[in-house]
């Protein structure tokens, strides 16, 4: 991810980002780029940074469980933790509403909520 040094809005179009996106993640104190002046200035460590928080959010995580991640020492493995359990509950109810959304599919009746097997797979949910 070779940068050197770079300025907002190079690091905003590197991560296709709002460059105020950057600068709200710097109130909350996610990122802390070095200055030049007035000026904001990204090296590799901020750029690795921003990689790993946006990771961090396609994974559910929120800038409160990131930054915690980041600040409290140990803290990482506990919001990893917490976060799978949640993760995994909500991959399951997805699995669930995905095969009864397939059920539903499989119904030849133009109300499929009358179909016998729906009702069998929504009782089966739960």
């Amino acid at each position: 991810m070779k940068s050197s040094s770079l300025s907002v809005g190079e690091v905003a179009r590197r991560f296709g980002l709002a460059t105020h996106v950057l600068r709200h993640w710097e109130s909350v104190g996610l990122l802390k780029p070095a200055r030049a002046g007035d000026r904001r200035r990204y090296d590799d460590n901020d750029l690795y940074r921003i990689a790993a928080i946006l990771r961090s959010k396609e994974a559910g995580l929120s800038l409160d469980g990131i930054r915690e991640m980041f600040q409290k020492p140990g803290a990482r493995d506990k919001v990893l933790r917490r976060h799978k359990e949640e993760l995994t509950r909500r991959i399951a109810a997805a699995q669930t509403s995905l095969a009864l959304i397939d059920c539903a599919l499989g119904c030849e009746q133009d109300d499929f909520t009358q179909c016998s097997h729906f009702r069998e797979a929504v009782a089966r949910a739960g």
